[in-house]
């Protein structure tokens, strides 16, 4: 692979910033914990709290645009730069079930891998998580945004929990973030062919 570096690496490479250099959002970095769908730390004792400057830039704006128009809200960054090593942690532990969909290919690699997407969803000013009808990680038809019309038509989602979603896919998409359809959570900066072609991969 083109454009490598170890995960070690990254605190003396001037293309990557630390999330908690950014002012205005929250960090709890869930394949950090137990709290994900594998059920164990991933990342430790990595140190997995970056993103590229492309990201982190758009990241701002983001802030920026709540800021003015939804003060009550703040972001809480889920996940950002995830190593190639740990990529592919995820993608053996769904071998043999039918969510290996929700993961890209380790050999085609994750835009998080080049701290250039965001897991991530919005805090009211009591500091709750805005509910978005699943919680992070939900592996399920109710997680996808390609399906909300269709969900709350089953009354599987209700319209409050579309519009935080919509909330969300709003303050990212305004700051040029890219959504998916199967994971509300989840935002790509910019076009992934592109960012694998041009950017910097983290093993």
């Amino acid at each position: 692979m083109a454009f490598t570096i170890t995960c070690e690496e990254i605190a003396g490479h001037p293309d990557f910033r630390r999330l908690a250099s950014i002012d205005g959002i929250a960090v709890e970095l869930r394949y950090a914990t137990p709290d994900n769908f594998v059920g164990r730390d991933l990342y430790s004792p990595l140190d997995c709290g970056w993103l590229h400057n492309h990201a982190a830039a758009a990241l701002e704006k983001v802030v920026a645009w709540l800021a003015a128009r939804r003060p009550d809200c703040k972001v809480l960054v889920l996940d950002a730069l995830r190593p190639q090593r740990v990529q592919e942690q995820l993608w053996l532990a769904l071998q043999g079930t039918e969510l290996l969909g929700y993961i890209a290919d380790p050999a085609r690699g994750s835009i998080h891998s080049f701290g250039m997407a965001l897991d991530l969803t919005l805090l009211d000013a009591q500091g709750r998580e805005l509910d978005m009808g699943t919680g992070f990680d939900d592996l399920s038809e109710r997680s996808h945004p390609a399906l909300e019309a269709k969900l709350l038509a089953r009354g599987e989602l209700t319209a409050p929990q579309i519009a935080n979603r919509q909330l969300l896919r709003d303050a990212m998409f305004q700051a040029g973030w890219v959504g998916i359809s199967s994971e509300w959570w989840h935002f790509d900066c910019g076009d992934r062919l592109l960012v694998r072609r041009d950017h910097i991969r983290v093993l």
